[in-house]
C-alpha cells in the first residue's frame, strides 16, 4: 500500500513512517499541506494520512482544493483533539475517516485497508452513476422480465409515500433504484438526499443525519442541520443502513416513529417530514435473528420490499448495458466501437460478480485499451473466457485425448480466476505454449460463450 503522511510534527513524521514500512507499506511523507500538494502531483498514493491542523494551506484547504478536481486517493484526516466540526466538514469534501491521535497501531493499519477497499467501491460507483445517470429521469436499463418485475413494483411505491427497503448485491443499482422511486413520486421537485452509512464513523454518521448544535463538542463552533431536515420534503436514501450502530439504529427508529429529532447537544425538537429509502446488501432477516438489526426498525422500513436481481439472473439485459455504455462513452469523445457477436456471448456468458458495476469498469476499460473500432474476443479479460463447465461436461469417458487436455486446461483456468500464468505454472508449461494451445481452439470463445 502506497502511503502519503502529511503532518508538521517531525516526531509524529518519523514513528509514523517507520511503523508503516515495517508493516510492508511503500510510505512518503511530507511537512505541509503545499508540499503534500506537490508530491500527489508527482505521484500516485493509495490513501494520505492528513492533519488538520498545519500552518499555512491547512489540511482542510488542502482537501478543499483536491476535491475540487476529485481526490486522486483516499484521505484519512488526523487530529490532536476531538475537532468534530471539522472532521465532518473534512468528510463533505472526500475524507474517508478520521483519526485522533495517539492512535493503535492495529486501528491505523485498520483503518487503511477499510480505505483503501473504499477507494475500490467509489470507482466502481463512479463509474456505475456514469453508466446510469440518464436512466434515472427517462429510462432504467433493462428489459428481462426480471427487471420488468422490480421497475413495475418500484411504480407502485412511488405513487404512494411509504418506505421501502431495496436489497440486492452490490453493484445492482440500488441507489438508481431509489432516486427513480423518488423522481416519480409526488416529492419529485424536493431533494433527494443519500449518505452510505456504513462509511462513516457512529460521531460522524450522527452529526450528519441529525446535525449539531453551536458548542455541542468540541470544535462545533457553529450549528448545522443534518441531512433529515437538509431533506425535508422531500427524500433520504440510506444506503448500507444495516451497518448502522445499535445506538444509531435506535435514534434512527425514533425519528421514523414521531417525526422528530434533536441535534446532536440540541434540548428543541425539530418536525421533518421525509420520505425514507433504505438499502443494503445483507440478510436481513439473518441479521434480525442474529440480534444485529433491530426488528422494530425493520419493520418501520419494510413497508415496500424490493430485490434487485444479479445480473447472472437476467444475462439478456447485458446487450443494452453495453450498447448504452457505448454511447456514452461515445458522447465523452472516445469514439465509436462495437462489439462483436463473439465477444458478445462471452460477455452474457460470464457471471459478474460484481454485477452493473463491474460491467460497467470492464466496459469502459474496453474501450479505453482497445486499438479497434471493434471490440473482439481477444479483447477481452482473460478472466470471461472462462466459465465452470456445465454438468454434461463433467463425465470424462469416451473422450478424445485433446478434448480431456481441453478440459483440463480449462478447469485448471477456472481454479484461477483465469490468469493464465498461474494457470501455465500448474501445468508445467510455459504461458507461451498455453496461449498457442488456446489458439488452436477453434472457436472456443464462442463455444463458452454458448454453454
Amino acid at each position: 500500500m502506497r502511503v502519503l503522511i502529511v503532518d508538521d510534527d517531525e516526531t509524529f513524521r518519523f514513528v509514523m513512517e517507520n511503523r508503516l514500512k515495517g508493516s510492508g507499506h511503500l510510505v512518503d511523507s511530507a511537512a505541509s499541506a503545499e508540499s503534500a500538494l506537490e508530491r500527489i502531483a508527482q505521484k500516485a498514493f493509495d490513501v494520505m494520512l492528513l492533519d488538520l491542523r498545519m500552518p499555512g494551506v491547512g489540511g482542510l484547504g488542502a482537501l478543499r482544493r483536491l476535491s475540487e478536481t476529485g481526490l486522486p486517493c483516499e484521505v484519512v484526516v488526523l487530529t490532536g483533539q476531538p475537532d468534530y466540526d471539522e472532521c465532518v466538514e473534512a468528510m463533505k469534501f472526500g475524507a474517508f475517516n478520521y483519526l485522533r491521535k495517539p492512535m493503535e497501531p492495529a486501528l491505523i493499519e485498520e483503518t487503511l485497508l477499510r480505505a483503501v477497499e473504499h477507494g475500490g467501491l467509489r470507482r466502481e460507483n463512479a463509474a456505475l452513476r456514469r453508466m446510469l445517470a440518464p436512466a434515472t429521469t427517462s429510462e432504467f436499463v433493462g428489459e428481462s422480465p426480471a427487471i420488468r418485475a422490480v421497475l413495475e413494483l418500484a411504480q407502485k411505491a412511488a405513487v404512494g409515500d411509504s418506505r421501502v427497503v431495496i436489497l440486492g448485491e452490490s453493484g445492482t443499482g440500488k441507489g438508481v433504484l431509489a432516486r427513480r422511486v423518488h423522481e416519480q413520486g409526488r416529492r419529485r421537485h424536493k431533494a433527494f438526499l443519500d449518505v452510505h452509512c456504513g462509511a462513516m464513523a457512529h460521531e460522524l454518521l450522527e452529526s450528519e443525519l441529525f446535525g449539531h448544535e453551536r458548542g455541542a463538542f468540541t470544535g462545533a463552533v457553529a450549528e448545522k442541520p443534518g441531512l433529515f431536515e437538509l431533506a425535508d420534503g422531500g427524500t433520504l436514501f440510506l444506503d448500507e443502513f444495516a451497518e448502522m450502530s445499535p445506538e444509531m439504529q435506535s435514534k434512527l427508529l425514533k425519528v421514523l416513529d414521531h417525526g422528530e429529532l434533536r441535534r446532536v447537544g440540541g434540548v428543541r425538537s425539530i418536525t421533518v417530514d421525509v420520505r425514507v429509502i433504505v438499502a443494503t446488501n445483507r440478510d436481513v432477516d439473518a441479521l434480525v435473528r442474529a440480534g444485529r438489526l433491530r426488528d422494530d426498525l425493520l419493520h418501520r422500513v419494510d413497508v415496500i420490499r424490493i430485490t434487485m436481481p444479479p445480473l447472472r439472473e437476467r444475462p439478456e439485459d447485458i446487450p443494452r448495458f453495453v450498447a448504452h455504455a457505448l454511447t456514452l462513452q461515445q458522447r465523452r469523445g472516445l469514439g465509436e466501437k462495437k462489439v462483436t457477436p463473439q465477444a458478445m456471448r462471452i460477455l452474457q456468458s460470464y457471471a459478474w460478480p460484481g454485477n452493473v458495476r463491474e460491467l460497467a469498469n470492464t466496459v469502459e476499460r474496453l474501450l479505453i485499451l482497445s486499438p479497434r473500432t471493434t471490440i473482439d474476443v481477444d479483447d477481452l479479460p482473460e478472466n470471461l473466457h472462462f466459465r465452470k463447465p456445465p454438468a454434461a461436461m463433467t463425465d470424462d469417458r469416451y473422450l478424445s485425448l485433446a478434448e480431456l487436455e481441453r478440459r483440463h486446461i480449462l478447469r485448471v483456468l477456472e481454479t484461477t480466476g483465469g490468469n493464465m500464468t498461474a494457470a501455465a505454472k500448474r501445468l508445467g508449461v510455459d504461458r507461451g505454449t498455453l496461449h498457442r494451445k488456446m489458439q488452436q481452439w477453434q472457436g472456443y470463445g464462442a463455444q463458452m460463450g454458448s454453454a
